[in-house]
């Protein structure tokens, strides 16, 4: 571990119903940087953003939050620590308004929130336009701003976004990636996983590709963009697997 990495994972491995999902991984998220984890549905990617959040047992390696060994933490401890996910689908509470599903974001929080909320409408000022909207009528895209911000009322140091495009109209996945990189430049490191890894790559600072369960390459975003191996197996005509 070196000072600058916010988050290491030390030969990580998970197992579900006995099947190994994560086979002892090792990664670093170094502070103030865009990671990204790519590979095809049932690579491991979400299940390793799943452990570091405290929602999947780890059966062995370590999780370093800073230099802090966070492995086996539960949720809301490693939410205070400053770790947050946003995870796949994008779950907003459909029945509460846009800004009640913001201040669930808050949820561990005591200080007044009215600055960051300003802060959030500032980011989205679409959100802020329906802030009394029922957060079910919104758009796919407009769902995911909002997943996007209630995961940064909890004052992240680290966010981890889980298939943040899926489901979107290309359009909207091109303004979903601007707010990635919109919301990296007001100093929040980003572990991405997305299978959309032509524009997750464009956007990353370093990229680790996973299949099977296991880190196979790794560079940064402008290498792996150009790696053979990864244009023929995720950089093709569909860009999606």
């Amino acid at each position: 571990m070196t000072k600058n990495n916010l988050l290491t994972l030390d030969n990580l491995s998970v197992s579900y119903g006995g099947i190994r999902a994560v086979k002892g991984i090792s990664l670093t998220v170094p502070e103030g940087e865009i990671v990204t984890l790519i590979g095809a549905n049932g690579a491991g990617k979400s299940t390793i953003l799943r452990a570091i959040a405290g929602l999947t047992k780890v059966e062995s390696g370590k999780i370093f939050y800073h230099e802090e060994d966070i492995t086996g933490k539960s949720t809301n401890s490693i939410v205070e620590k400053g770790i947050t996910l946003v995870p796949e689908g994008r779950r907003v509470f459909p029945d509460l308004t846009v800004l009640e599903n913001l201040k669930i974001g808050a949820y561990l929080r005591k200080d007044n929130l009215e600055d960051d909320i300003n802060w959030i409408y500032k980011l989205f000022p679409r959100l802020k336009e329906r802030s009394w909207q029922m957060a079910g009528t919104l758009s796919g895209g407009e769902q995911q701003m909002l997943a996007v911000g209630r995961a940064l009322m909890s004052k992240p140091k680290l966010i981890m976004m889980d298939e943040p495009s899926l489901g979107l109209a290309p359009i909207i996945v091109h303004d979903i990636m601007n707010i990635i990189k919109t919301v990296n430049k007001e100093g929040v490191t980003i572990l991405l996983v997305e299978q959309n890894a032509n524009l997750a790559l464009k956007i990353a600072h370093y990229g680790y590709v996973c299949e099977t369960g296991n880190i196979t390459t790794q560079g940064t975003g402008t290498e792996l963009l150009n790696d053979e191996s990864v244009k023929a197996a995720y950089l093709g005509k569909s860009k999606r697997k």
